[in-house]
């Protein structure tokens, strides 16, 4: 994934940071399937005839001057992305192969730069440690997260809260049925640039 660099200028080019962030995203999310980390088991139909493409766009809403409010989706390399900036990422599937696909699971990390909202698909499942540990999006909150203060007095305490969309590393999608030869279709997740 590419690094975003932090700092007013982007030393190399000399670029506000805001256009070295937004070509970073851009890049990171467009990256293809190199963005999904596929899986399918020795059952299914080979692997490689599971074919996932990753796209991402940005929403943006205008207003009129008639005052009427429209809401579209722009290429990031078409635009300025900035903080705030509403996203939605598709990976589009596809079995290539001339068999079913049993046991496909797609593997998405939300980038570091991308606050995860929410997932299209009610049967896809979260982590918020990295992938080692799933649920479905319901029980988000039942799981706690914890995390260091510090106080007035420069002391140190560490609370446990729920689990929130924020706090989202990993998504992922289980197809519990096979996949027909030649089907394809497509998962969906929005998210915020940070």
């Amino acid at each position: 994934m590419a690094r975003l660099n932090n700092s007013p200028l982007n030393r190399r080019s000399g670029f506000p940071a805001i256009r070295f962030y937004a070509f970073a995203l851009v890049a990171a999310c467009s990256a293809g399937a190199a963005v999904a980390q596929v899986e399918a088991h020795a059952a299914a139909a080979a692997p490689s005839a599971m074919e996932v493409k990753s796209a991402i766009l940005v929403e943006r809403s205008e207003t009129a001057k008639d005052g009427k409010v429209t809401t579209s989706l722009k290429d990031p390399k078409s635009i300025t992305v900035v903080p705030g900036d509403k996203l939605v990422i598709t990976l589009n599937w596809a079995n290539k192969g001339g068999e079913a696909a049993t046991n496909f699971v797609a593997v998405n990390p939300v980038h570091t730069a991308v606050r995860f909202d929410d997932v299209r698909e009610d049967w896809a499942e979260v982590s918020i440690d990295g992938g080692k540990n799933w649920v479905a999006m319901s029980a988000l909150p039942t799981l706690k997260v914890s995390e260091d203060t510090t106080g007035e007095d420069g002391t140190v305490a560490s609370i446990s809260r729920e689990a929130g969309t924020g706090d989202v590393t990993h998504v992922r999608w289980n197809f519990k049925d096979p996949i027909a030869a030649g089907k394809s279709g497509s998962l969906e997740f929005r998210g915020t640039v940070k």
